[in-house]
């Protein structure tokens, strides 16, 4: 096979609210912290450990803005986009090092507003095609 892939998908829930950032051109960033588990049951002393592991999480635009809107920590959320590795240059002058996923596509599973509701409408999805415009090098062929 001679292409490649990008490609993650996720289920967890934030561990912060999103935050944004207004560009002037009218573009938005949101970020917020997305926290998966993992649990098992140790052979060997027979407790169950959990392991979380955390994601920075960026979404754009339009997308950004219903997330913010509509979610809150601790609600949970499915979203698929693109691992992207980030290099900055901190106060102190050091290299800095991040891995983002960039969103393109998210459904709401749970959120605290919904759960206020009666009856409970179904998940929320959406899909953020304008962030990636098709080119063929992303082709997987």
């Amino acid at each position: 096979m001679s292409g490649t892939l990008n490609k993650v998908m996720l289920i967890g829930h934030l561990g912060d609210d999103v935050k944004m950032h207004y560009f002037d051109g009218g573009g938005a960033i949101g970020r917020f912290p997305l926290a998966t588990n993992e649990s098992y049951v140790n052979k060997t002393s027979g407790e169950r450990v959990t392991n979380t592991e955390w994601h920075n999480i960026v979404v754009r635009n339009k997308a950004a803005e219903v997330c913010e809107k509509y979610l809150s920590k601790g609600d949970k959320i499915y979203i698929e986009g693109r691992i992207k590795n980030r290099k900055w240059t901190g106060e102190d002058g050091n290299d800095r090092y991040s891995t983002e996923i960039n969103v393109n596509e998210f459904t709401f599973l749970s959120t605290k507003k919904e759960a206020e509701q009666v009856p409970a409408s179904p998940p929320l999805k959406i899909t953020s095609t304008e962030e990636i415009p098709p080119t063929t090098d992303d082709l997987p062929f």
